[in-house]
């Protein structure tokens, strides 16, 4: 059986490349059917890095069963039957108090991040749309006009999982790539405008890997845009206090935060507008649907961990 690969091997900048997922398939995993057949679950290690590709997979399902109304997400459900995976344990912590909330934070930066693609396609309606360190997220399908192009991009082995739960669609391609290596960008058709997003992402590259990475997007895609979510250093701690423990990972931390949004002006000569909205009530204000400890957390995270969503407008 392959190495697994330690979480650290995936977000330390040195050595990303040799990230490895290994998915285990036995003839015991064949249980799910498709018009009579018996398909195969994926099967998912406990206290690995496999988990983190379900978790806010997993979230999202919480907040479509949960709250209906406002999260629905019948992709999210599917692909989590699909799964190899006892949710019992999971299921108990996310789905009231605290975890609940931490559903849904997942669920409402999708919609945030959706918002902002919907925008910049009503002007750019042939776009490419492009998903930074995609794991198992099915935005771009949310946001598809029709005409647009999407591309996933994530570690290889990411992506080969992806192909096999989440097949590329008309006008849309899984691309395997190390965000650190520039030869993704020149798969990316930017002629008629590109929007990019990451949820989740950039909090676990160091900042400086952040800062060039930004800067030689902002170059290379002119006239585009980069959304993203972020939080302040109280708020980077906090993660790794809760979010990765909980999902039983120790070996990595949070490094990339903002104290303010105006601190990304001056990276980049190329982009021509820095802005940010409230991550919990910017786009779609749900204070008044959510139990009282959970508007109390809203309040928390507006006020002391400044849970933004960030929008980047690149000089054309």
């Amino acid at each position: 059986m392959p190495t697994k690969a330690k979480l650290s091997d995936l977000f330390y900048d040195n050595n990303i490349k040799n990230f490895e997922i290994s998915f285990r398939i036995s003839a015991a995993d064949f249980v799910m059917f498709r018009d009579g057949v018996e398909m195969g679950k994926y099967h998912i290690e406990k206290n690995t890095v496999q988990e983190t590709l379900i978790i806010p997979l997993y979230g999202r399902k919480v907040c479509s069963e949960r709250f209906p109304d406002l999260f629905k997400d019948d992709e999210a459900e599917r692909i989590c039957n699909m799964l190899d995976y006892d949710f019992a344990e999971k299921g108990n912590r996310m789905e009231a108090g605290v975890g609940l909330f931490g559903a849904i934070e997942v669920a409402q930066r999708q919609y945030d991040i959706a918002c902002e693609v919907k925008e910049y396609l009503n002007n750019h309606p042939n776009a490419a749309v492009i998903n930074l360190g995609c794991g198992l997220d099915d935005t771009f399908r949310k946001c598809d006009n029709g005409i647009c192009l999407g591309f996933n991009i994530d570690m290889p082995d990411v992506t080969d999982i992806r192909n096999e739960i989440l097949p590329a669609g008309e006008r849309e391609k899984n691309l395997g790539y190390n965000l650190n290596d520039d030869r993704w960008m020149d798969e990316i058709p930017s002629d008629n405008g590109a929007v990019f997003y990451a949820t989740g992402v950039f909090y676990y590259f160091r900042t400086e890997t952040v800062r060039t990475l930004f800067s030689k997007m902002a170059k290379h895609f002119p006239g585009a845009i980069l959304v993203f979510d972020a939080c302040n250093g109280r708020g980077a701690k906090m993660m790794t206090k809760t979010w990765l423990k909980e999902a039983g990972i120790s070996d990595v931390q949070a490094y990339f935060s903002l104290e303010d949004v105006t601190e990304l002006d001056s990276w980049s000569d190329n982009f021509a507008k820095v802005s940010s909205k409230s991550y919990m009530r910017g786009y779609r204000d749900i204070y008044n649907d959510v139990s009282l400890q959970h508007k109390l957390m809203i309040n928390f995270c507006d006020k002391y961990v400044n849970m933004i969503i960030v929008r980047i407008e690149f000089k054309g």
